[in-house]
């Protein structure tokens, strides 16, 4: 087994079979960045049929191939930024935000400044650089550099190590890596939708929780029993004087604070009796229930803003929408959870949100998984501070639990859908969860409920929790598959396959072939700009525009007629991303 391999004379990252090499990527493969239009000109974007890839449309992106982005640029945006045109089969590297996704152009394709891609030479397989850049992606990670994130750059990405294996072996271990995914894959779609079918599972029972068919009604057990039972009209009777009774409080509490006792009772004329629902449009509930907006059962309180600049290591917590699960639950993490000085809690007593309260997320970036109206339960552990955009739930003469699965439920799913259409930031203010119509089952049916789903949510939970670690195991094995791969020992070498030194020093001598001047391809002395990249073969009649001094391409691994440039970039940064001028580790 070979260590250093030929290219590389310091330490390798791993042992590699004798008949493999190592070389760095800027010796065998064009660097090329990309470049954003500006946004402020539309003629670069409107209408435009040239392909053009960010690192966002690669995110949750699991093809192999891709052949457009989201937005296509037009040829003014092209020549007027650092973008440039890549031919079909360059492997697509995100060099930033974040570092590692991987595609190979389908066809001819630009990116942003977002990618180094590269450009490889005959005898260089995409689809084996493809899956070596997955399995290598720490070594790329470990050449960047950056404060506000992560970066590497042409130079750095010439710099990354590359296992090349000898021609016909790349094609057996493409094939031996792709027909072991295949197998993986099928379990992991069996996962998936094992997966689906749970969420499915979840909707319908808080859905029938909430329609009254999840357990027996209240009036269908009294009546079975002989008894009398408290119908939710009378319940929500009480609910509302207990709901003014609180108020009058609260105000009262405000006026001997302030030294202002009341002379008479006017002062309660001020009070709003909050409006009933008009249910003219609302399905039909069991018999025993009622809607109820939620004004009529409860009350919201804001959050308020507290300084980020006070953040400590320790001391009170502060519930910020990142705390909120998805599952209903408060999750405090070393990542997620902030502090703030005791001092706080004590200003802003007001503000100390304790254990068996409900709080709901009220802004969120888009409605993916259900973030903005996300509603959670506390627990004892849970105090902290309410932070803006959360608000506090106070319901009246209402089980907390029952109001949170209600508030997970397609009732009110529909009900935040329905807000806020086309903004970029979606928000929900208490002004508008006022108004929500929820039903609202007697006292004693909501303990059943609760009870029924909480007992069913709990196997959902165990096996989703299942089927999640069964998906991160999938993960791990794909990442022993690339490794083995890489290592030289997922596939048997042939001892009659041409060695991958041999390759190398082909791929050497053509790349510096290429790099020599090569006449006739116009571009104007004053610029030396370049803007298409081509593959390994030749490329006649490049075609600088005489006006701008811009070519539309930027050769590969070997001389391309008509198309020069490459004799202005001769700093050894520009040499890191134009193909031609290789970069050396």
């Amino acid at each position: 087994m070979s260590e250093t391999g030929a290219g590389i004379n310091d330490h390798a990252p791993w042992t590699i079979p004798e008949s493999w090499a190592w070389a760095h990527m800027g010796e065998v493969a064009d660097v090329v960045g990309g470049g954003t239009p500006r946004t402020d000109d539309p003629r670069n974007y409107a209408d435009g049929e040239i392909p053009w890839i960010t690192p966002a449309d690669l995110s949750g992106y699991r093809e192999k191939l891709i052949s457009r982005g989201a937005r296509n640029i037009t040829k003014k945006g092209l020549e007027g930024s650092g973008a440039k045109m890549m031919p079909a089969r360059a492997v697509l590297f995100s060099s930033r935000a974040p570092i590692g996704y991987v595609a190979i152009a389908a066809n001819p394709v630009s990116t942003n400044q977002g990618f180094k891609s590269f450009v490889l030479p005959q005898g260089l397989s995409p689809d084996y650089v493809y899956y070596y850049l997955k399995a290598a992606r720490d070594l790329a990670v470990s050449l960047a550099s950056g404060t506000t994130f992560l970066e590497i750059s042409g130079a750095k990405a010439a710099q990354i190590p590359v296992a090349i294996a000898p021609i016909r072996e790349q094609r057996r271990i493409v094939a031996g890596i792709e027909e072991q995914f295949t197998r993986l894959e099928a379990g992991v779609e069996a996962l998936r939708r094992v997966q689906a079918s749970l969420k499915r599972y979840r909707a319908s029972v808080l859905k029938a929780a909430c329609e009254g068919r999840l357990v027996p009604t209240e009036a269908e057990l009294a009546r079975a029993e002989g008894r009398e039972y408290e119908p939710a009209d009378k319940l929500l009777a009480r609910i509302l004087e207990e709901r003014r009774a609180r108020w009058e409080a609260v105000q009262l509490a405000k006026m001997h604070a302030a030294g202002k006792a009341p002379k008479d009772d006017k002062w309660k004329a001020k009070y709003k009796e909050p409006v009933a629902p008009d249910s003219t449009n609302l399905p039909n509930l069991p018999e025993g229930w009622v809607w109820a907006r939620w004004e009529q059962v409860g009350f919201s309180q804001n959050g308020r803003s507290f300084p980020s600049k006070e953040y400590q290591a320790s001391g009170v917590k502060l519930l910020r929408p990142g705390n909120l699960h998805i599952r209903g639950l408060v999750e405090w993490t070393e990542e997620n959870t902030r502090f703030l000085p005791k001092r706080w809690e004590a200003e802003f007593p007001g503000f100390i949100v304790g254990a068996r309260e409900l709080v709901m997320n009220l802004t969120a970036q888009s409605l993916k998984d259900e973030f903005l109206g996300r509603v959670c339960i506390t627990r004892n552990s849970d105090d902290c501070l309410l932070n803006q955009r959360i608000a506090r739930l106070t319901p009246v003469h209402v089980l907390p639990e029952y109001l949170l699965w209600m508030f997970k439920s397609e009732v009110f799913r529909q009900f935040v859908d329905g807000l806020n259409k086309g903004s970029l930031i979606q928000h929900m203010f208490t002004s508008q969860l006022a108004a929500f119509c929820l039903p609202l089952p007697p006292l004693a049916e909501q303990h059943r409920i609760v009870a029924e789903v909480e007992q069913r949510l709990s196997v959902i939970d165990e096996l989703e929790t299942v089927v999640e670690a069964n998906l991160k195991r999938a993960e791990r094995l794909r990442q022993a598959i690339l490794k083995r791969a890489f290592e030289g020992k997922l596939v048997p070498q042939d001892p009659s396959d041409e060695p991958a030194s041999v390759l190398l020093e082909r791929i050497k001598a053509a790349k510096s072939s290429s790099s020599t001047a090569t006449p006739g391809c116009g571009t104007q002395p004053t610029t030396g700009k370049s803007a298409c990249v081509t593959g390994s073969t030749a490329t006649p009649g490049c075609g600088t525009q005489p006006t701008t001094g811009k070519s539309a391409c930027v050769t590969g691994s070997t001389a391309t007629p008509g198309c020069g440039g490459v004799k202005k970039l001769k700093s050894k940064k520009a040499r890191a991303g134009v193909p031609g001028s290789p970069a050396r580790g």
